[in-house]
């Protein structure tokens, strides 16, 4: 089942393992269980006997198994196949079954520890979605620490009769003890603060508590990752508040234009930023969001950021450095049916879509990358783009154009969204040239039409263009002296990853020189070199 390279690299993993493990199935006649069966002896085979296949049990739920501590209660449950995205889920359960220490905060484990209740978690997730392993492993995670919470985590396209049967048109979506608990990307901390209700206000308390920084960057995505270490680095106390860390990164299935490194993921390089920014003394507060900028009143005073928490942080500079999200198309339906057939991640949601008809809406990169994408799962795509011809790189349009179940349509306006109250039933969109109105009929819709910033609690506190973006100076600096900006956020032309690392860097090495060279208004705030 596994190659020699992973088969290897799990004998290296599963050398970690404390405690005796047992992997129990329930297997079925068909070629999926056989598959699990291969799977499973592959794992056992280069365990070095930590790892033992039990007996095995009758699921409702077949290919399915169990990952249990040997001799107790501890476990985790997988539905399907964990290949793909969530190998790495597969690995980490088995560590973290086995007993090996999970990373995660202390303060998070223990918060997770004493949550008082019972919990049965389901998590539904594609092989193709790089947004479900973060679900899944922290819910795995939770029913290791905490042995009244359960999970199992189903592969949606193999249980295709359970996901129609919820309506489940987007993943991951995540069910609680039956009930909808929640859909999209969800860290750790998200989901013990949804769970512990008093975890928001805790959390703001220990915010408020904070002494003033040197250099706070608001956003955790690649240009305030770069900031951060360029700041730290220069031994000034640099805090980082961000609403997710990774930012838009965390949505980019594959990366091939950032130098030097041919090929990565969203997930995997937004890790290795934040894993390169603790290597610094940084004061990293995640799932945090801006909600107010209040600038200095005099030059060398204290910024003040305030969150939607209600605390707030102060900082003699300030980098801002918040992204920008996916543009959406603002007609009637479509926030009706957004997770009901109108999506924006076609790499997390294309595969519940197979076999039906979809449209792609936008035609640039985005756009047409989607399309293709889409077309080797789905029965059919209809890409409308506003504009008259496509604008994606031509090396894309020529693929699109040999694929014979693509209908392209330009110079059309999308106008709305229709639906049966549950899910996505098609859509209509207007000819540009004759006013004509078109319906086409279809059960899911992907937005690709471009990015807004993330700017909307800045206005009033730095220029605006009128996008939205921030005005930026050839140092990174905006209209408020000692505030600074970078990254998508900001005027800056050309939107890549790499650009942002070094604009981010520049915003860092601008916000020190700033400091150096003005009188703080509050020396208190001044540390010791």
């Amino acid at each position: 089942m596994l190659d020699a390279n992973l088969k290897t690299q799990l004998e290296g993993y599963l050398k970690n393992i404390v405690h005796p493990v047992e992997l129990v199935a329930s297997l079925g006649a068909g070629p999926k269980s056989q598959e699990l069966k291969a799977l499973l002896e592959d794992i056992v085979s280069v365990s070095h006997g930590k790892v033992e296949m039990g007996r095995d049990y009758d699921d409702e739920r077949q290919p399915s198994f169990l990952i249990r501590r040997k001799g107790t209660d501890i476990g985790v449950r997988f539905a399907g196949i964990p290949l793909g995205h969530e190998f790495t889920s597969l690995v980490l359960a088995l560590l973290h079954v086995g007993g090996h220490p999970s990373k995660a905060a202390q303060d998070v484990i223990q918060q997770v520890k004493d949550l008082d209740g019972d919990y049965l978690f389901e998590t539904y997730f594609s092989l193709s979605c790089q947004n479900c392993p973060d679900v899944v492993q922290a819910l795995n995670l939770m029913s290791v620490i905490n042995p009244r919470i359960k999970h199992v985590a189903i592969e949606g396209g193999l249980f295709k009769d359970e996901v129609d049967e919820r309506k489940i048109m987007a993943v991951p979506t995540v069910f609680l003890n039956g009930e909808l608990f929640g859909q999209g990307r969800m860290e750790l901390e998200q989901i013990v603060a949804k769970i512990d209700t008093g975890a928001e206000a805790k959390a703001a308390e220990k915010i408020k508590a904070k002494d003033p920084f040197d250099v706070l960057v608001v956003g955790g995505g690649p240009a305030g990752a770069a900031a951060a270490i360029y700041t730290a680095r220069k031994g000034i106390r640099t805090g980082v508040v961000a609403e997710r860390f990774g930012g838009q990164v965390l949505d980019t299935m594959a990366i091939e234009n950032f130098i030097s490194v041919p090929h990565t993921e969203g997930p995997k390089l937004a890790a290795h930023l934040e894993q390169h920014v603790r290597e610094y003394d940084v004061d990293i507060m995640n799932l945090n969001k801006a909600a107010k900028l209040i600038p200095a009143k005099v030059a060398g005073g204290l910024h003040e950021v305030v969150l939607e928490n209600g605390a707030s942080l102060k900082s003699r500079t300030v980098i801002l450095s918040t992204g920008a999200r996916w543009r959406q198309m603002n007609v009637p339906g479509e926030d009706q049916y957004r997770n009901k057939g109108v999506a924006y991640c076609p790499h997390c949601d294309g595969p519940l879509f197979k076999g039906k008809r979809v449209a792609v809406i936008g035609g640039g990169n985005s756009g047409v990358e989607a399309a293709i994408d889409l077309a080797g799962i789905v029965a059919h795509v209809t890409l409308i783009e506003y504009d008259s011809e496509l604008r994606a790189d031509a090396v894309l349009q020529r693929k699109l154009a040999t694929l014979p179940n693509v209908r392209i349509v330009t110079s059309a306006l999308t106008t709305e969204v229709h639906g049966d109250g549950e899910k996505v039933t098609g859509l209509s969109y207007k000819d540009r040239n004759s006013d004509a109105q078109h319906d086409v009929d279809l059960e899911g819709i992907f937005v690709q039409i471009g990015l807004v910033p993330n700017t909307e609690w800045l206005h009033g506190a730095v220029g605006l263009t009128q996008r939205g973006e921030i005005e930026i100076d050839h140092r990174g600096e905006t209209s408020q002296p000692g505030v600074f900006a970078a990254g998508d956020v900001t005027t800056v032309p050309y939107k890549q990853i790499v650009i942002a690392i070094g604009e981010g860097s520049k915003a860092g090495l601008s916000a020190f020189d700033y400091m150096i060279r003005t009188v703080p208004a509050d020396e208190t705030v001044v540390e010791a070199a």
